[in-house]
């Protein structure tokens, strides 16, 4: 194999031939991975292909084409576009621009006007690379572009968009804070044993009476119930539909008129059961949504059973049309009782007929989808009136048994898994399951499925906090029957993406977060400061024992926490509980564990001294919660916009809400918050910490110590 030849066709395809590690060491990608990496591409190589050969016909198919799919138009720069054409395309050029609103622009002109870029040779043709501008300069959105050169047609979307991404007025010079916690794990004396979204409004506006400005919480999106029993927000059936473990049976249209659903709700077995549910230490997911489910399949088939039941479906049809689809995709699961790709040859291919599924359950799914839309506005009206941000995460991907790759299966590289290589706490690398996004049909496609996916989110959401934004940049790819070690970085268009995220956070006024831990390249965090991008300050990452400080300053554009829901709790990570949860999933050696265990200890008594001098932490202690509070506090004195407390840190839980690397190993977004809401809320560790970090986000803290 010519591997020289290998390495130049990977990089045209932006596949990566090797990559710098966590320990700053440079990692060559095997061969046979670049070979799969490049077939999953797209690209026409086998054991007999001449790689020269195919590198060459890529080359001047490139030249071939007159347009790029996609050009960005950033606010402050140039309207324009390169063009490529030789002499033999000719001389007269058209051009048209539809706008997003309909508005059409047109103009002739001759190639000669043109400025030359630059000049390529096509099979021994000259090809002149020209600045097209264009005029009148689209408003901020989405245009698309048609280009006659001769008898060559092109067409092209064109983002216009704002070079930074929406942010606060400069007026609004509060310090945030707020708390985190997932929707799941929170629950009230009175819940179906998780929470639903009316307890998320009472935890809204239970944080807005402290001084509060946001909640945060995990994915809401739809999942699989009839046939997956993973609840990981992050692998969710689909990123353009929401959970209805979530909806409140109270609250949905009809249940005050509907007998059936109120003698449910009133009669003893449905109470026993959710009695039983609030009982047990890990959510039922399962059980919680059979028993809602009746309630809710009842009150659909009243709606629909009226003769009159009026145009909300039929608006929010209109305006969700992809809903029909869904609904009738997640029957036909049903129907089926395994996920699509065991389905039959037509329904796998897309087709799905009535006879393919229940109409009683296709109107179900439209019914539910329905109303969590109309809870969500009202939840997010309810965050608005009380000054609140809706703090949203956007999950890297989708399962790969999820509507969306069964209905956009070309932009999915389906034999591949997202993952991670290896580093100094996943010695053998990460697998997160799910099938990456092909960056070159994704392109093709205009980005249209990305684009709804964060609309749907940026409708209710106020800030979106992006997990794993580094995937705008490049995301690891491992070829299915490789190791999470064997696989590559594919590069992805990261300005086109960030010219998205800038449109939409305008568009929406929504506040856009990357979660940035990690192997990040510098290149991507230049790129978030360059585009007003938030980035994360994290307690448990940051620290280094051997520094000094311990923990470096916090910027002024990052969300500060102690954690993630992805770390340890702080009290498992302050008393090691990790570094034993390690071992025992071996990760670490007895051995290696030894030397943790020692630097843990310089870490905690450079971090007590480190707060103590910073006024942060009254006396010499390494009592958890101590420890824990003036970290708050020295958050809360920072620079960062938002600093977001973990409500389970509050109480010294030490029971991880995930363990990263595992499924069944542990009860991974299962795990019920140890104490209800209404029990927690008045607990002097959870109450008065909070008071304490308001003041010092409000500086009254730093007043009263200066007296």
């Amino acid at each position: 194999m010519d591997l020289k030849s290998l390495r130049h066709l990977a990089r045209w395809y932006g596949v990566y031939d090797s990559y710098v590690d966590v320990a700053g060491q440079r990692c060559l990608t095997p061969p046979d991975t670049l070979l799969a990496v490049l077939r999953l591409l797209g690209a026409p190589v086998d054991a007999q292909a001449d790689l020269g050969d195919v590198l060459r016909a890529q080359r001047q198919e490139h030249t071939r084409r007159l347009l790029d799919p996609v050009t960005v138009l950033w606010e402050d720069g140039p309207a324009e576009v390169l063009i490529r054409a030789s002499a033999a395309d000719g001389q007269a050029f058209r051009w048209r621009l539809r706008q997003e609103t309909g508005e059409v622009h047109e103009f002739a002109g001759c190639l000669e006007e043109l400025a030359v870029v630059a000049v390529r040779s096509r099979e021994g043709v000259a090809v002149s690379y020209r600045r097209l501008a264009i005029s009148p300069r689209p408003p901020i959105g989405y245009h698309s572009l048609e280009l006659e050169v001769g008898s060559q047609h092109a067409e092209a979307l064109l983002i216009a968009a704002p070079r930074r991404a929406y942010s606060r007025s400069p007026v609004d010079t509060r310090a945030m804070w707020g708390v985190f916690l997932p929707l799941y794990a929170l629950h009230t004396e009175s819940s179906w044993g998780a929470a639903d979204f009316s307890d998320l409004e009472t935890l809204m506006t239970w944080v807005a009476e402290r001084g509060g400005s946001l909640v945060a919480t995990l994915p809401l999106l739809s999942t699989l119930w009839e046939a997956s029993d993973d609840p990981s927000p992050y692998s969710p059936a689909s990123r353009l539909f929401w959970n209805e473990f979530y909806i409140d049976v109270a609250r949905v249209h009809g249940f005050a008129e509907c007998p059936a659903a109120r003698e449910m709700i009133a009669s003893g077995a449905v109470e026993e059961a959710r009695t039983e549910l609030r009982r047990g230490a890990l959510v039922d997911y399962q059980g919680q949504m059979a028993l809602k489910r009746r309630v809710l399949l009842a009150l659909a088939e009243w709606y629909f059973d009226q003769p009159d039941h009026g145009d909300g479906l039929a608006e929010y049809l209109r305006t969700h049309p992809e809903a029909d689809t869904f609904a009738r995709f997640r029957a036909a699961g049903e129907r089926q009782g395994t996920n699509w790709p065991q389905w039959p040859a037509a329904m796998r291919a897309g087709t799905i007929t009535r006879a393919d599924y229940d109409e009683r359950i296709y109107r179900y799914h439209l019914f539910v989808q329905w109303q969590i839309e109309e809870q969500l506005r009202g939840l997010a009206a309810k965050a608005a009136d009380a000054d609140l941000l809706w703090y949203l995460d956007f999950p890297l991907g989708v399962g790969g048994a999820s509507y969306d790759v069964w209905r956009w299966p070309e932009l999915f590289a389906t034999g591949a898994s997202g993952g991670a290589p290896p580093d100094a706490f996943f010695t053998k690398g990460q697998n997160w399951g799910f099938p990456p996004l092909h960056p070159h049909r994704l392109r093709e496609q205009g980005y249209a499925y990305l684009i709804a996916a964060l609309r749907r989110h940026l409708t209710y959401a106020r800030l979106l906090r992006i997990d794993h934004i580094m995937k705008l940049r490049r995301l690891y790819w491992i070829p299915h029957g490789m190791d999470a070690k064997e696989g590559a970085y594919v590069r992805y268009p990261m300005e086109e993406l960030f010219a998205i995220l800038c449109v939409e956070s305008h568009r929406r006024q929504a506040w856009v977060i990357g979660e940035n831990l990690g192997t990040v390249p510098a290149v991507l965090n230049e790129a978030l400061a360059r585009h007003g991008i938030s980035d994360m300050y994290v307690v448990q990452y940051e620290a280094r024992p051997e520094a000094q400080p311990p923990l470096p300053p916090v910027p002024a554009t990052a969300v500060a926490s102690v954690n993630t829901h992805d770390m340890p709790q702080f009290a498992a990570f302050w008393n090691e509980h990790d570094i034993e949860e390690r071992v025992a999933l071996g990760l670490l050696s007895e051995e290696e564990s030894q030397e943790h265990r020692r630097r843990r200890e310089v870490l905690r008594r450079s971090l007590v001294a480190m707060l103590r001098g910073a006024g942060a932490l009254a006396e010499e202690t390494c009592e958890t919660g101590r420890v824990l509070e003036a970290l708050l506090v020295w958050l809360g004195r920072s620079p960062a916009p938002v600093v977001l407390a973990n409500l389970e840190d509050l109480w010294q839980e030490t029971e991880a809400q995930n363990t990263p690397g595992t499924f069944r190993e542990r009860p991974n977004w299962r795990r019920r918050a140890r104490f209800a809401f209404e029990e927690f809320r008045e607990r002097p560790e959870v109450v008065e910490v909070l008071g304490r970090l308001a003041r010092a986000r409000h500086g009254v803290e730093a007043r009263e110590n200066r007296h």
